[in-house]
């Protein structure tokens, strides 16, 4: 277990040797909600909290609820929780996004009471990729077939009507992401993240609002990186907690 300066020191996280380990995915996707929001946050599949309390830490009348299947990861949430002091405002629940809806439904998460869920979904499918020996970071970065979907519904599930998902995911996923959004929710906003000037996108942040029939917005992309390997001024703001990114249109 390390202790980490985070968002430019504004908040200190402890996390795993082995397992999953927070960067700029979860700086970005916490930088989609606005300074100004005041509801509930739900930060589904968060590891060690590093989104969701990046958001609670930025985002001062936030309240937040992290979920995560991992006994030892939501175990350093809590630590990363109470270390920031946070305890009032803040909670864990162990769960597995992709159990039955009755599972699911017996721990709350199935309430309809989120306003905004956030999500860095395993990226990977464990039957197309070689996966990691250790279970930590095996279980982290691969879904299984389907599984796509089956979050996208459990994240569905947790969300007040006219609430959003804000999720993070690889480029080339975007038609698998579309694919589970649709229907679930409309007014989706599509921001790709380019590593530098001139590069394809490897990311992608797709925010969507539940039950709205409203079009698709393809966004101007965010470039993370100088020539020279720095951050352009505005990823070097989000990385500091000085600059948020939303995708509302």
């Amino acid at each position: 277990m390390t202790e980490i300066p985070f968002l430019g020191g504004k908040l200190r996280l402890f996390q795993s040797e082995t397992g999953h380990r927070a960067g700029t995915d979860a700086v970005l996707l916490a930088a989609t909600v606005p300074d100004e929001f005041d509801g509930q946050v739900v930060d589904a599949g968060s590891a060690s909290g590093a989104a969701g309390l990046a958001v609670t830490a930025r985002v001062t009348a936030a309240k937040l609820r992290l979920i995560e299947i991992d006994p030892n990861e939501a175990e350093l949430a809590r630590k990363n929780i109470a270390t920031n002091q946070f305890s009032d405002r803040a909670e864990v629940v162990e769960s597995d996004l992709l159990a039955p809806h009755h599972a699911r439904e017996a721990l709350g998460l199935a309430a309809s009471d989120a306003d905004w869920v956030i999500t860095n979904p395993p990226f990977l499918n464990e039957h197309k990729t070689r996966t990691s020996p250790d279970l930590n970071r095996q279980r982290a970065h691969t879904m299984p077939e389907g599984g796509l979907d089956r979050w996208i519904v459990a994240c569905q599930g947790m969300i007040k009507p006219h609430g959003r998902l804000t999720m993070i995911h690889r480029a080339d996923a975007l038609s698998e992401l579309l694919s589970a959004f649709q229907g679930r929710f409309g007014a989706l906003s599509i921001l790709p993240i380019y590593p530098h000037e001139g590069a394809s996108a490897t990311r992608l942040l797709v925010e969507g609002i539940k039950g709205s029939r409203a079009p698709l917005t393809l966004m101007k992309g965010l470039i993370l990186h100088e020539k020279n390997g720095r951050f352009t001024a505005k990823a070097e703001a989000i990385h500091r907690g000085l600059a948020c990114l939303p995708l509302t249109h």
